[in-house]
């Protein structure tokens, strides 16, 4: 990257964030006079002269008139959007395109308005983080980038407005040229790999450009850690044939859509030396479960990065095992679907300790205070979090957590964004938030409580005697099992290796006793709560689970395993996979 380019991002963002609290305010009198007369501004501030009002005066106005919103209540505007409605509903200019949700945290996607101002933030966070990363990693310019990333085909709603995911809107944008010719860092795949609509036929090209550019890959990189896990596991397979198309310069047949073999078979060239000395490697590497083998394939590799954080913490270990001793592990930045939210400033942080500050051009951010409710609630709270009124990024407090409310340039005001973070410092006056989890409930079942965080605690306390047996999780996902009186909970795992039923059953116990919410153990003591059961799934299980949401819109680049399941054919999908079943003897 560019170090005059890469200097001047540092000290923009410094410039920022040492007046992010005036920066906050202009930002909101900017979205709010781009989008005034829209209708639903106008439901909540009328004829309001927003473009004569002081800045610090329409941010208080603004809070105490217009309310906290979540998608549902947007819902209604979006859809009229989808359907073809050219009247101003919650911007001012027309909104042609629309993203898609992952659809894994609450089982189905939703609609979130895009412009051409999303693609802007993500090249401008991309670039930014880029300048982070080069002061620690400093890259070659000309240097090729190992990415596992995936565009989905882009369809027309009932109005004739464009969809698709974020990723598959800026994978096609102007943007994702220009982040790699400012950067100076290229991708190894053209775009006819990344947009085939074949995850693995994609795969298996990402893979073999990867090898033919070996020496020149600065780094790998996918959207989320889960992907880059998934694709590692595919060439443990599929290694032999790769190298085979490496020596001879061909593609194999499993590559059958024409718009991909020409493309690469453009690129590649027969190349027996770097195939010989790749099939040595893997051979070795298969002799050690495949240790280390980023950094034996791709040596002069600076780091992976990716997404790693909240439910892609589970894949850390996995991930650390194919990067071996050395190479880091570097988190990639903080945003969603809705909104690009923090950077991250300190690329050698692990990615268990990582802080992401927030930029405050990018949205305006209020922060709603959560306190954990005292232990014995009501049946049906939404969650044990008590909220005091939502402050603005200026007044939020060390240590405190917090849910994110956004108020964007593309049409979402006051909006729950129902992630949980805390925050751990500030840089200047903007604040760097440690991602916690989503405030979503995953399992209840009366006045337990447990989130996702608390599932990833106990399963990463169950599965701890598998370590034993030399067996390692692969992925896992669970189910509040209403319909058998009490209720208990169910928890799927996939396992790789042989571990024999004693051990599985003390893995069970373990995991059921980490439960830690008082209105869990209280509920397991009385027998209102049934014992947890463990189900061991067959190998494949959630490739499988995968498969169904690629296929149903969302793309690998976007896909979490979803970790509580309430969806009845994934239900039946793991019910009809599962190989053993245990319950739990903890409590007895």
């Amino acid at each position: 990257m560019d170090t005059s380019s890469s200097d001047d991002m540092m000290r923009w963002f410094q410039e920022v964030a040492r007046n992010a609290r005036n920066v906050q305010a202009e930002t909101l009198k900017t979205i709010l006079e781009m989008n005034h007369g829209a209708e639903y501004l106008k439901k909540w501030l009328g004829d309001m002269d927003v473009h004569n009002m002081d800045a610090e005066a329409l941010q208080s106005l603004y809070e105490s008139m217009v309310p906290l919103a979540s998608h549902a209540d947007l819902d209604p505007y979006i859809q009229r959007i989808a359907d073809g409605e050219t009247s101003p509903l919650l911007t001012k200019q027309p909104i042609t395109t629309l993203s898609l949700s992952s659809g894994t945290t609450e089982g189905r996607q939703k609609y979130v308005p895009y412009t051409s101002y999303s693609s802007k933030t993500t090249l401008q966070i991309f670039k930014l983080a880029a300048a982070y990363r080069s002061r620690v990693y400093p890259m070659r310019e000309g240097g090729k980038i190992l990415e596992f990333i995936y565009g989905s085909k882009q369809f027309k709603t009932k109005g004739g407005i464009s969809a698709g995911t974020a990723t598959t809107h800026y994978f096609a944008s102007q943007e994702f040229k220009l982040k790699q010719q400012q950067t100076n860092s290229f991708t190894c795949s053209p775009q006819e790999v990344i947009f085939s609509g074949d995850y693995k036929q994609s795969t298996y090209c990402h893979f073999l450009l990867g090898l033919f550019y070996s020496p020149q890959v600065e780094f790998v990189t996918s959207t989320f850690a889960h992907c880059i896990v998934q694709a590692l596991g595919f060439f443990e397979e599929y290694w032999r044939e790769l190298c085979n198309d490496l020596f001879h310069g061909t593609l194999s047949p499993r590559i059958t859509l024409p718009g991909i073999r020409t493309s690469v078979l453009d690129i590649i060239e027969p190349n027996p030396h770097l195939a010989t000395w790749v099939s040595s490697q893997c051979e070795e590497l298969e002799e050690s479960d495949w240790y280390g083998l980023i950094p034996k394939l791709w040596p002069n590799a600076k780091y992976v990065y990716s997404i790693m954080t909240g439910s892609m913490q589970p894949y850390l270990e996995k991930l650390k095992h194919y990067s071996g001793d050395h190479l880091p592990l570097v988190s990639a930045e903080y945003g969603s679907t809705e909104s690009w939210i923090g950077v991250n400033m300190d690329p050698s942080s692990a990615p268990e300790n990582v802080t992401f500050t927030v930029v405050p051009t990018f949205s305006y951010f209020e922060f709603i205070p959560l306190h954990r409710q005292a232990c014995d609630t009501v049946v049906g709270a939404v969650d044990d979090y008590q909220e005091d009124d939502p402050v603005p990024l200026s007044k939020v407090n060390i240590g405190q957590q917090y849910e994110i409310v956004l108020t964007t340039f593309t049409g979402l005001y006051r909006y729950r964004l129902g992630d949980v973070v805390e925050v751990a410092g500030f840089y200047e006056e903007a604040p760097k938030l440690k991602f916690l989890c989503r405030r979503k409930l995953v399992l209840t079942i009366n006045i337990d409580k447990n989130t996702e965080i608390d599932l990833q605690l106990a399963v990463q306390k169950g599965s701890q005697p598998l370590l034993t047996s030399g067996a390692k999780l692969v992925d896992f996902t669970s189910h509040a099992n209403i319909t058998d009186p009490p209720g208990h909970y169910v928890v799927y795992w996939e396992i790789k290796g042989e571990v024999n039923e004693h051990v599985l059953a003390r893995c069970c116990k373990e995991m059921d006793a980490a439960f830690v919410d008082h209105g869990y153990v209280v509920s397991r003591k009385t027998n209102s709560i049934g014992p947890l059961e463990l189900c061991i799934v067959e190998r494949g299980t959630f490739r499988k689970i995968m498969e169904h949401f690629i296929g149903n819109g969302a793309t690998m680049s976007q896909f979490k395993t979803p970790r509580c399941i309430t969806n009845k054919v994934l239900l039946k999908m793991l019910n009809l996979s599962t190989i053993k079943r245990f319950h739990s003897t903890a409590y007895k």
